[in-house]
């Protein structure tokens, strides 16, 4: 009886020995301070994770002396995948609160994260580097443009804000963003249409409902619809498709119950 009483608590000791062996002969984790993969040679862009071919590193390279002798902002760029510098490209770089860092690493959902110095936020708020970071760092821009792609492209969206002294938005207007307001546009447009269908005899539009109905299909079309457009490109191309959108939405939903009554039906 006493010894089945000790079996747990030997079966206990046991357990512990083991996890406590485990610890010690686990090998040693690799710092987060690593200046070893740090170049010799001064440079804006270190790819440990060979993102960028050889050319392409030069031209960034030089770019991005150029436009910090031309604006003082300053841009750097790393990509890694199992090895990293750290902590030590701060120093190497000389980050400060005017400063830039892209890091590009594959392993996480998406591509791009950004290290952003505290004066960049006045010009640059945090949603510009959310959307800029879903933008081109997703796996589906990864995946149909390349790393690269996405890498230069990001930094491109930031000069091109730097240099016009801010941005709320990132600029550009992708394809995938435009059928998305063109979208919301026509359904702004059909719930306007809805609400003016007149309910009394020759009324021939209810204002009173589509006013009431306006924060809805305002905000579809006005908010949805042409706000994002506007504010990302200067082309009026998509925001004349986008009024043309709303007022067919509207139309075909304000007509609907006329082209219902006036309908010839046919029995054979």
């Amino acid at each position: 009886m006493i010894h089945a009483a000790f079996r747990p608590i030997g079966v206990l000791c046991a357990t512990v020995v083991l996890i406590l062996c485990s610890w010690a002969i686990a090998p040693t984790a690799h710092a987060y301070e690593n200046p070893d993969l740090l170049p010799e040679a001064p440079t804006n862009v270190i790819d440990l994770a060979d993102s960028l071919a050889s050319v392409q590193q030069d031209e960034l390279d030089q770019a991005l002396s150029a436009f910090e002798s031309e604006t003082g902002w300053k841009l750097r760029v790393l990509t890694q995948f199992d090895r990293t510098p750290g902590r030590s490209v701060k120093d190497f770089w000389g980050l400060d609160q005017r400063s830039v860092l892209l890091v590009a690493d594959p392993r996480g959902g998406n591509l791009l994260n950004f290290s952003v110095g505290d004066d960049l936020y006045d010009l640059l708020p945090r949603t510009f580097w959310i959307e800029l970071q879903t933008r081109y760092g997703n796996q589906f821009f990864v995946r149909d443009n390349g790393e690269d792609r996405s890498i230069i492209s990001a930094l491109e969206s930031i000069q091109v804000c730097l240099r016009r002294g801010g941005c709320q938005v990132v600029p550009g207007l992708p394809r995938e963003q435009w059928i998305l307001t063109l979208i919301t546009s026509i359904l702004g447009g059909v719930v306007l249409g809805f609400a003016a269908q007149p309910r009394q005899e020759g009324q021939p539009f209810a204002w009173q409902w589509a006013l009431i109905f306006s924060p809805l299909w305002g905000i579809l079309f006005i908010a949805f619809g042409l706000g994002p457009v506007v504010t990302r490109t200067p082309d009026w191309l998509p925001v004349l498709r986008n009024v043309a959108g709303f007022t067919l939405g509207a139309l075909v939903a304000y007509l609907a119950p006329l082209l219902g009554k006036t309908s010839p039906t046919s029995e054979t």
